[in-house]
């Protein structure tokens, strides 16, 4: 009986011995060095955070390059085969095959001039003049021989759609000042019942991925410079896509550029300041410069319809920028088209072409990379003044330069620029053809 209790008090003594080393030792908050070493370590675990981001950040810009490596290079043996399918139907029939002769003896000519390497080492840019049914593409293409530096270093290539033989006639007459291609594939387009008084769009997207991929492909050029047949082009448009050329090949945030101010009318745009230009998010086209890196991204994917819009749409974007300019070096005259004359009496006819010559390849152009340019255009905006549209129109400011209006909503936006005179479209875009 002694030897029980024995056992038991001491069984009770090891459990009170045991709580009280607990609350004493084991329960006790950490000291002040734990403290330091769990700081570090949640620093230490901060940076190695930040340095995977970054890996990721770098392995997601790589994935994005190889992606459009095995695009360009799909769409390259994509044509080979179509063209070799098309030789083997040719062959079949003689008269066939002179044509198919004829057309290889064009598309070798053209290579001669893409593969050139110019004496002065600059890049070799395609004019691709998009063209159907307007007789008046020859005051397009007049300008443009008119003011082009080099036949070398711009070769003109005319697309023609439609079938229009009035229009192709005009064309012709041009000879070997420039190459003209047609689009082969004059069948009736499928059409949405909804959507049928649009079919234009149709035709037009069907076009532009015809012409682009045989000026990249066949062609082989390296960078196009997109034009429509109802455009004015300003005497420095082709000093203008040379200056900017070296940025859009340095910085892969930058995925065009244009020569078109949306909002480039007269009594809005700053007459003095001809060799401004801007970083915009709105791909703008109407003029428009383009490399084939890019190209291969976008054509496995290209849209049967509404190509601009498409184009603007974040999964095409993807982040990137284009290059506009304060004043515009085209300008449309196009008033009839598939989009009726759509903004042309309200808009349209009103942007400024500009008229002073500006030596942008002179012109140290980098403020325009993304780390340059972000950080002084919102420092800009925000050192800016604060004011109202009333102040603004009553014209009571006493600050000079630049003034913020601010806007929180779609609504206010439209509002406000309505106002102004800006845009206020957030969709349809101008220079429908």
């Amino acid at each position: 009986m002694r030897k029980n209790q024995f056992i038991g008090f001491a069984f009770v003594s090891v459990c009170l011995w045991a709580l009280v080393t607990y609350y004493l030792f084991l329960d006790r908050p950490l000291n002040h060095k734990s403290d330091q070493k769990q700081i570090q370590v949640e620093e230490h675990l901060s940076l190695l955070e930040s340095k995977l981001k970054e890996q990721f950040l770098d392995s997601e810009k790589l994935l994005q390059q190889l992606r459009s490596v095995i695009n360009e290079q799909q769409l390259s043996v994509k044509v080979s085969e179509d063209r070799e399918e098309e030789r083997g139907v040719i062959e079949e029939e003689l008269p066939g095959k002179q044509q198919n002769k004829g057309e290889d003896e064009q598309v070798n000519r053209v290579r001669s001039f893409a593969e050139k390497i110019l004496p002065d080492g600059g890049p070799v840019i395609a004019v691709l003049v998009f063209a159907c049914n307007r007789i008046t593409v020859s005051k397009c293409i007049d300008q443009l021989l008119k003011y082009r530096p080099s036949r070398e270093q711009f070769p003109i290539v005319v697309s023609q759609d439609c079938g229009h033989r009035p229009t192709a006639d005009v064309i012709e007459l041009y000879g070997d000042e420039i190459t003209r291609i047609e689009q082969p594939d004059q069948n009736d387009i499928p059409v949405p019942p909804k959507e049928k008084k649009f079919k234009g769009y149709f035709k037009i997207a069907r076009h532009y991925g015809w012409a682009l991929n045989y000026t990249f492909f066949r062609f082989n050029f390296d960078t196009v410079i997109i034009v429509e047949d109802d455009l004015d082009v300003a005497p420095d448009f082709f000093e203008y896509f040379l200056g900017t050329y070296p940025i859009l090949k340095r910085d892969a945030t930058l995925w065009c550029v244009s020569a078109w101010n949306d909002n480039g009318k007269v009594g809005l745009v700053d007459e003095n300041a001809p060799d401004l230009l801007y970083r915009t998010d709105f791909f703008p086209g109407l003029g428009w410069m383009l490399t084939k890196s890019t190209w291969a991204e976008l054509a496995p994917k290209w849209p049967s319809s509404y190509w601009d819009d498409w184009v603007r749409q974040p999964e095409q974007r993807r982040n990137r920028a284009c290059i506009r300019p304060e004043i515009s070096r085209t300008r449309t005259f196009g008033k009839i088209g598939v989009s009726n004359g759509h903004f042309y009496e309200k808009h349209l006819k009103y942007i400024k072409l500009n008229e002073k010559f500006v030596p942008f390849t002179q012109k140290n152009l980098t403020y325009l990379m993304k780390d340059n340019y972000d950080v002084q255009f919102v420092k800009e905006v925000y050192e800016s003044p604060l004011v109202t549209y009333q102040e603004l129109k009553s014209g009571s400011i006493v600050a000079e330069g630049s003034v913020r209006i601010p806007y929180h909503t779609n609504d206010v936006y439209k509002r406000t620029a309505k106002m102004l005179g800006l845009m206020d479209d957030f969709r349809v875009s101008a220079g429908m053809q």
